[in-house]
């Protein structure tokens, strides 16, 4: 999936950042308010790790992580927020999630349940898909980050492993190649769709040969077809 951090403080930001690319994630991260809603406006995300009390130089006045959070909303935008906060006040609370977050972590908080709760939204994001998505042979366990086929483990690496979680989730219908190039590279990257075809074409050689098949649409883009 796609990941957005907005998060002022370089240290912490590179921690979740690392964490959830290690995860397979691609993300993106910004230091500001401003920078955050140009995001938003521009790219299609799947989650949200939102600083409420941004304090960055390139900060608009009165741009804090509740003005983006406020902005967002009104624009109808229905993407997950998890709202991080210094703030662990229950009017401080209660406030974020008036606004729209749909969920709430205080600082300092343990990687793992950042991990794990933003994991929970995202399946939430995906119309509740299930921890655990059964197809054919395959199955991958979303919260544990693991593909498996008749019980044993596929080597997979953190771009195929996206990959096939996008094509899972979606499985049945056409998938673009610009919605993959999306969800696949974040702003450290500078991919073209030819990185796309790169990464189908490794996966389908480690899935046909245990009847997992992610037929070409020409035009349109990959449908991983129902077992």
């Amino acid at each position: 999936m796609r990941l957005l951090v907005v998060e002022d403080d370089p240290s912490l930001s590179r921690t979740i950042t690392a964490a959830f690319r290690a995860k397979g994630h691609a993300v993106d991260c910004v230091e500001s308010g401003e920078d955050a809603d140009t995001s938003l406006r521009t790219l299609p995300y799947d989650l949200v790790m939102l600083d409420s009390g941004l304090s960055g130089r390139a900060s608009l006045p009165g741009r804090d992580g509740l003005e983006v959070l406020r902005q967002l909303r009104r624009r109808r935008s229905r993407v997950p927020v998890l709202l991080l906060s210094a703030r662990d006040g229950l009017h401080d609370r209660v406030e974020g999630l008036n606004l729209g977050a749909d969920d709430y972590l205080c600082k300092p908080f343990a990687l793992a349940e950042l991990e794990a709760r933003a994991g929970a939204l995202l399946r939430r994001g995906v119309g509740g898909e299930a921890a655990v998505i059964a197809h054919g042979r395959l199955t991958f366990d979303t919260a544990a980050r693991l593909a498996r086929v008749d019980g044993e483990p596929i080597d997979l690496r953190r771009r195929e492993f996206t990959l096939l979680e996008v094509l899972l989730i979606r499985r049945g219908q056409v998938v673009a190649k610009q919605a993959l190039l999306e969800k696949l590279f974040g702003f450290e990257a500078e991919p073209n769709v030819n990185a796309v075809e790169l990464y189908v074409h490794r996966l389908r050689r480690k899935l046909e040969e245990v009847g997992v098949q992610i037929r070409t649409v020409r035009g349109m883009g990959y449908l991983l077809e129902n077992p």
